[in-house]
């Protein structure tokens, strides 16, 4: 009788990749106590973009950040954090780290270099399994290169890096220049950066002369060329505003290529969470600030302001509303201009057609909001509840005294202040009986006429 006895082979090991992002800039340039990473990009701070996307490609971050960034470190987690105590430059920034690196590929970023899709970081990391390249680096062909420093090329081999200021007349024309994100296998990132040092004028370690060292060790280092808008770095103000742009641009295209109707694209602005279904559309000049979700068939008419809101399924929004957070529109409600509701569910079919304040309220189907409708839900202290029942219609200018519930098929009659609780089906007045007294208009303007004359 013949045996066989199988073998198990084991499939090799999986490659570790780390992310090691650098966030401990003050960012002088942006004149700001707030940390550069923390400022905003279309509603989320800059480095939660980084992070979002580098947990997509590595299977590690380690986050550097500087002494008293406790809010950069929780906006990290629950991701390594370390700390670089003394600012001496990039390269010391990443040695910080250099203990969380691991074994397999680390690729350090800029946390206020926002903008690299996981699809670019995926090219770097795959550039630097690829063969023979022992260290990757990400680099683009800017519009205009400017003092960008350039990176000099052989035959597909990157030979150095040269900043602008050292660089040649015939090295300034050179278009490829260096974005500084590399990439490399974390023993030698490791001794790449010990081997560096602060031989210059700032007296500090800068991550790119790792690239001169691993040429000296005869190590090949390629580049891989990425669109300029990944790699704009956010040093000042200005760049804060051209990196805006680029989110905005991409977030434009994302809704619309969801199946949204943008009138006018670049006159809409939107947030980093602003969900928009299919066969919504959305008018000129519309900001939504964090959190919204506005359902299909939805249209948000011009220059309407929406933050922390639901819009149902065919609801009507503005033009000129605003949504303020907490605020939850039904199907085929009306929202209308120069309307105002903080806190409020519509019902469905519900219309709150112009110039009205709704906090703090529960307004139910079908009911109708007159123009000038005022909730009043704060009494200097507290905020109470304003409820209104399903098919109610309240009238023009009438005035609802949280805490207060109008029942369902009310009608207030127009100029009413609502104090107490009005049952279902009743009409409620709440208004002073008016009476009219004969000629009393001509007297009282031949009055003011004789007293003017008397000066």
């Amino acid at each position: 009788m013949n045996t066989q006895t199988d073998t198990a082979v084991s499939a090799p090991a999986r490659t570790v990749s780390t992310a090691v992002i650098l966030a401990a800039g003050r960012g002088t340039r942006m004149k700001s106590q707030r940390p550069k990473v923390m400022h905003p990009l279309a509603g989320q701070p800059m480095l939660r973009y980084l992070l979002d996307n580098a947990a997509q490609v590595f299977d590690r971050i380690v986050v550097v950040v500087g002494p008293d960034m406790e809010d950069v470190a929780a906006l990290a987690a629950p991701h390594q954090v370390v700390v670089q105590m003394d600012r001496l430059g990039t390269g010391h920034a990443a040695r910080q780290a250099e203990a969380a690196f691991g074994a397999g590929d680390v690729a350090v970023l800029y946390g206020d270099n926002p903008l690299i899709t996981p699809g670019t970081m995926r090219a770097l990391l795959d550039q630097r399994r690829s063969g023979d390249t022992g260290l990757a680096l990400l680099a683009m062909e800017p519009a205009d290169p400017a003092r960008y420093g350039r990176v000099v090329t052989r035959d597909g081999r990157v030979e150095r890096i040269v900043e602008w200021a050292d660089a040649t007349a015939d090295e300034r024309a050179i278009r490829l220049c260096n974005a500084g994100v590399l990439c490399a296998d974390a023993a030698d990132f490791r001794r790449w950066l010990n081997e560096i040092g602060n031989d210059n004028a700032q007296g500090e370690y800068y991550l790119g002369d790792v690239v001169a060292r691993a040429v000296a060790d005869a190590r090949t280092v390629r580049a891989v060329v990425a669109p300029e808008d990944e790699l704009r770095g956010i040093n000042s103000r200005a760049e804060l505003a051209q990196a805006e742009a680029c989110v905005q641009a991409r977030l434009r295209q994302a809704v619309m290529d969801g199946g949204t109707t943008l009138v006018a694209p670049d006159t809409v602005f939107l947030c980093a969470d602003t969900v928009l279904e299919p066969d919504t559309v959305v008018h000129p000049n519309v900001v939504f600030g964090p959190g919204v979700h506005v359902k299909t068939g939805a249209e948000i008419h011009a220059f309407s302001h929406i933050e922390g809101a639901t819009v149902g399924p065919d609801a009507q929004i503005g033009p000129y509303a605003r949504l303020r957070p907490g605020s939850d529109v039904g199907a085929k409600a009306r929202v209308g201009n120069f309307v105002e509701i903080k806190a409020t569910t519509l019902g469905a079919g519900a219309k709150a057609n112009h110039l009205t304040y709704l906090g703090n309220a529960t307004v139910g189907s079908g009911a109708n909001i007159g123009a000038g409708t005022i909730t009043c839900n704060y009494d200097g202290v507290f905020k109470h509840r304003t409820e209104i029942g399903a098919g109610s219609f309240i009238g023009s200018d009438s005035v609802l005294v949280a805490p207060v519930r109008v029942g369902s098929g009310v009608i207030t009659a127009a100029g009413s202040v609502i104090t107490h609780d009005v049952p279902d089906d009743a009409m409620a007045i709440g208004r002073a009986r008016q009476a009219n007294k004969a000629g009393h208009a001509a007297s009282f303007r031949e009055r003011l006429k004789n007293r003017k004359e008397r000066g």
